[in-house]
């Protein structure tokens, strides 16, 4: 009774537009078209749910893209009506499944058959639709924890390749959803071409905080090579994720800990001047400036504020070390006069 209540009051809150008829087509041209490929997923170890997308329309996953720690993951495409993220996570909240929740919202919609969506609960239950108003190619396919969906392809195919790479490919889900974006792509992808892309997971149990359950959720609005992009974004997330640990890791005194995670982040991104920094600082902070030294040398190389922050650490007492190392630092790779 509980459900069955909680699921009349969301669809009697539902805004449908309630005078729209199933093909009054001037009332879906006024909706937002983005024809798409798009996969919903969950992690079965972890628990995490994702959703990825890739679409010749700007700024895609601010519309396509639903996730919500321990509820579910929607993704609303093609024709799109956002209610379907919006109250699909309330509903599947309340305990209602992907597919009933799915079921429900469609019989809600004045135009069902020009949407596709797709849906996974966080016990791996996925409900998905393609209307029949889709433009070809479109489809669908479903497998364990996990759905994709395409429509406006260039070839036919295109859930089956998204398929068989997500199920191949290994690393994280938000590796793995890429590798189904990749593989979309690589049979030919949207007829328009490609313009934007967004990756999004969120924890397989809410901590209370959504700032913390959201644990990737990067977006590439406008871009010739969203796919590249997006995948050099999750690169540089994943060292700054490390760079986090790092400073958990000092907060409890893990030094050892800290300068671990400090060396993963920067070999991801060896160029970022920041994180070799604050390794640098670390090592320094923790009785190794020999070590610390040739770091600081580069830094201060290729770009001289860094040296003029370091006194400045020092006299907030976020660089600990006596004034003789601290001068040895500051006259570190001493710029050259012009």
């Amino acid at each position: 009774m509980v459900r069955l209540f909680a699921l009349c009051l969301v669809l009697l809150w539902l805004p449908w537009q309630a005078n729209a008829q199933e093909n009054d087509l001037p009332a879906v041209s006024r909706l937002r078209p983005a024809h798409t490929y798009s996969i919903v997923a969950r992690d079965p170890e972890t628990g995490q749910l994702g959703v990825a997308v890739q679409s010749h329309w700007f700024s895609v996953g601010s519309l396509v893209a639903w996730a919500e720690a321990g509820v579910g993951a929607v993704a609303t495409q093609s024709f799109i009506e956002v209610r379907y993220g919006v109250a699909g996570l309330e509903l599947m909240r309340t305990g209602l499944s992907a597919q009933r929740t799915l079921d429900a919202l469609r019989l809600a919609d004045p135009n069902p058959e020009v949407r596709q969506v797709a849906m996974i609960d966080a016990q791996g239950n996925i409900g998905a639709f393609t209307g029949k108003h889709c433009i070809p190619y479109a489809g669908d396919l479903q497998g364990e924890n996990f759905s994709v969906q395409a429509n406006l392809m260039i070839n036919e195919g295109v859930p089956q390749a998204m398929a068989e790479a997500f199920r191949k490919a290994k690393g994280s889900l938000a590796e793995r959803m890429l590798a189904a974006l990749d593989a979309a792509q690589a049979v030919g992808g949207d007829l328009r071409g490609m313009q934007s892309a967004a990756l999004l997971v969120v924890r397989g149990k809410s901590t209370g905080r959504s700032w913390e359950d959201r644990l990737v959720d990067l977006q590439v609005e406008d871009s010739p090579a969203p796919l590249k992009e997006l995948r050099r974004l999750l690169n540089v997330h994943t060292a700054y994720r490390l760079m986090n640990l790092g400073d958990q890791s000092l907060e409890r005194k893990d030094t050892d800990g800290a300068l671990s995670q400090y060396g993963r982040a920067e070999r991801l991104v060896p160029d970022n001047l920041e994180m070799k920094f604050w390794h640098a600082v670390s090592l320094a902070n923790a009785g190794r400036l020999e070590e610390a030294l040739p770091l600081f040398e580069t830094i201060f190389r290729q770009d001289e504020h860094w040296r003029t922050l370091v006194p400045r650490l020092s006299s907030a007492g976020l660089l600990t070390v006596d004034d003789t190392a601290l001068e040895r630092i500051v006259q570190a790779a001493p710029a050259t006069a012009e």
